[in-house]
């Protein structure tokens, strides 16, 4: 609980020194400075399992708590340029140690590297957008964006230290755990095993080509030196991850707009074989153990399509992700295909403009050889039961997100509901409650 308060305390000051900031009314700034803070404790009500194993979901435990606050600084370096620096701190824990379930229940818990509160930097980049007409358009500032007159199609080009999620996979509707659905499956497309360390950021170069009604990206970057660790891997000529977006726009009346984005990932890595893994554990009667099978000539490819419909008080979207699954999961989490859909809309028809709510269903599978390594004992980073009767991992989660204070103070009750945690038809169903406190200067 000492660690518990410590934290809140921090938050609360990044909070008040972020709210002294004052900002000129021109139309463009030099500077921009905003602050977040999110706590989510979180508990599972006792369920029932035949058998448990090493990275198995608790049947029983206590309430688990994960708090982040982060600092987005961004300073004009020249025309169109931009530099972004936030330092972060998270701690806490996820239930059962982010153990057991593929699509987890907290999407905060990616950002928490220890139990023990840690500062470190999360992003540092350098932007430049080069115009490609003379029109511009006034952008308004937010976290990780001045204020500034941005031109309307450019080219941009992003290098340091940044998350895949900050410029790839965008949906208005399911993307950020700290607004939005907190369940891994629903805030990034799941099966894109996107390359990042153990609290979700990694380094390189991203690039965009922005048009009025579509845009191409691309980038390619450092993957982990081992799978979901904390450091990046120097070896860039072995280890590196790269992935291709398209998106496209159409626009309709009253404020209605349809998006599409498709993207292909493409990783490389020091990563194991399962197949492999499964035939030594016959051949030498022991347990699979994918690790010991690591080469750096192993990829891992896929794609994700991801769609999004947004009308004048809310929408609707849809994704579908796979990956070939022939080697082990490397960053971000134990699921080979997943199909998710749902919606979200605020409170307007109950005069609670900056309320929201949402509702989604996410049905997560395995492909064939991570499915029978897991059946002959093996463990993956994060699940694990000794044993495995292959089902779907079905997931729902609702929330409300409820503005205590109008676009600065929210508190969100969530449920989620999770059928076959683990993809294990012998261990659940289990229900997950939490309430999210998130808070945005």
């Amino acid at each position: 609980m000492k660690r518990i308060g410590s934290i809140l305390a921090l938050l609360g000051a990044t909070l008040s020194f972020n709210a002294q900031i004052i900002h000129d009314s021109t139309a463009q700034r030099n500077w921009t400075l905003h602050a977040q803070a999110t706590v989510v404790p979180q508990y599972h009500f006792d369920f029932k399992a035949a058998y448990s194993g090493t990275n198995s979901l608790e049947t029983s435990e206590n309430v688990k708590t994960s708090l982040t606050s982060t600092i987005y600084i961004g300073r004009r370096l020249w025309k169109n340029a931009a530099l972004y620096v936030n330092p972060e701190v998270s701690g806490g824990s996820g239930l059962s140690k982010t153990l057991g379930i593929a699509g987890f229940t907290n999407g905060e818990t990616f950002r928490v590297g220890s139990a023990t509160p840690k500062l470190y930097l999360a992003r540092a980049y350098v932007e430049q957008k080069f115009p490609l007409t003379a029109g511009t358009h006034l952008l308004e500032e937010d976290q990780n964006q001045l204020r500034q007159d941005e031109p309307k199609e450019y080219v941009a080009i992003r290098a340091g230290k940044f998350s895949m999620d900050d410029f790839f996979d965008d949906n208005s509707h399911s993307h950020d755990p700290r607004t939005d659905f907190m369940n891994w499956s629903l805030m990034s497309a799941a099966a894109w095993d996107y390359p990042a360390n153990t609290r979700g950021y990694t380094t390189g170069l991203a690039m965009e080509l922005k048009k009025t009604l579509w845009a191409l990206r691309a980038a390619l970057v450092q993957v982990p030196e081992n799978a979901n660790g904390p450091v990046l891997d120097k070896n860039i000529d072995k280890a590196y991850g790269t992935v291709i977006e398209v998106e496209r726009k159409w626009n309709f009346k009253n404020q209605q707009e349809w998006i599409i984005r498709t993207g292909v990932f493409y990783n490389k890595a020091r990563m194991g074989n399962y197949q492999q893994a499964i035939d030594s554990g016959i051949l030498f009667f022991t347990t699979p153990d994918v690790t010991t099978t690591r080469m750096y000539s192993r990829d891992k490819r896929g794609f994700y399509l991801n769609s999004e419909y947004n009308g004048k008080n809310g929408g609707a979207f849809l994704r579908y992700s796979w990956n070939d699954a022939k080697n082990e999961t490397w960053a971000f989490t134990e699921i080979d295909r997943s199909f998710t859909i749902g919606c979200s809309f605020n409170g307007s028809q109950w005069q609670r403009k900056g309320d929201k709510w949402g509702a989604a269903l996410a049905a997560n599978g395995l492909g064939k050889d991570h499915r029978t390594y897991l059946q002959h004992g093996g463990y993956g980073f994060m699940i694990g039961d000794g044993n495995l009767n292959y089902g779907a991992e079905e997931i729902i989660e609702l929330f409300y997100s409820y503005a205590l204070i109008y676009r600065h103070v929210w508190i969100s009750p969530d449920y989620q509901f999770v059928a076959h945690p683990g993809y294990n038809k012998d261990r659940g169903p289990v229900s997950v409650i939490a309430l999210r406190l998130h808070c945005e200067l």
